[in-house]
């Protein structure tokens, strides 16, 4: 049976896609190199080791809707789930070299976008959990056979924080992305065309000074 180790080589901001999306170098060898697999339906599952990183003052202010105040964080401050992604790996003998596509969002509903936002440097300790199915065949003619990827098959890599500044600043420049509650928005849009204002940007910054001069 097939005996796969993975590990990550690097990650780039992926070109000429639609959605914002990092491409994460991933090489599979093989312990049998004269083994040939035919495909690989590869399952992986990324998690955030947030734990395996300091946080200077600034990120921890800015994480506080994340893992609430520094003084909890012994309590708050588990590992997050980043996502799922999914490929099938074309044939190879030894070792191969692929694109792990992952998609990526700015919608700050999703916990992995608030942290990755509240981070100004670093590096973001990330953890690849890998399953899925292997088509082999153990030499010429023989017939093709099918194993699983054992559940301890995994790989750790460190993303730098400005990789994904980059991307976000290339599909969003200068830019936030907010998804509201459709009732919320309506009552923002009333807000908006009553006091006349001609930007969205205009309205929420008409409501912070309002609530600002109330506070004071």
């Amino acid at each position: 049976m097939p005996d796969l180790g993975f590990k990550i080589e690097g990650a780039r901001v992926a070109e000429f896609s639609a959605t914002p999306q990092l491409a994460f170098s991933l090489q599979l060898s093989s312990a049998n190199r004269d083994e040939t697999i035919h495909t690989v339906a590869l399952r992986c599952q990324i998690q955030i080791e947030v734990t395996r990183r300091r946080y200077s003052p600034a990120d921890q202010e800015k994480l506080r809707d994340l893992f609430d105040a520094p003084d909890r964080w012994s309590q708050t401050l588990r590992n997050l789930l980043w996502t799922h992604v999914s490929l099938n790996v074309p044939p190879f003998r030894g070792n191969t070299l692929v694109d792990l596509p992952v998609p990526c969002t700015f919608d700050f509903n999703v916990a992995a976008t608030k942290y990755f936002h509240g981070l100004s440097d670093g590096e973001v300790p990330l953890c690849f959990l890998f399953s899925g199915t292997i088509f082999y065949a153990n030499g010429a003619g023989e017939p093709l056979q099918v194993a699983p990827i054992p559940w301890n098959k995994e790989a750790r890599f460190n993303l730098p924080v400005k990789v994904w500044q980059e991307m976000m600043e290339a599909y969003y420049p200068g830019c936030a992305w907010l998804s509201l509650r459709r009732d919320v928005f309506e009552r923002l849009y009333e807000y908006k065309v009553r006091h006349g204002i001609p930007t969205w940007e205009g309205t929420l910054d008409s409501m912070l000074q309002s609530q600002e001069t109330v506070r004071s």
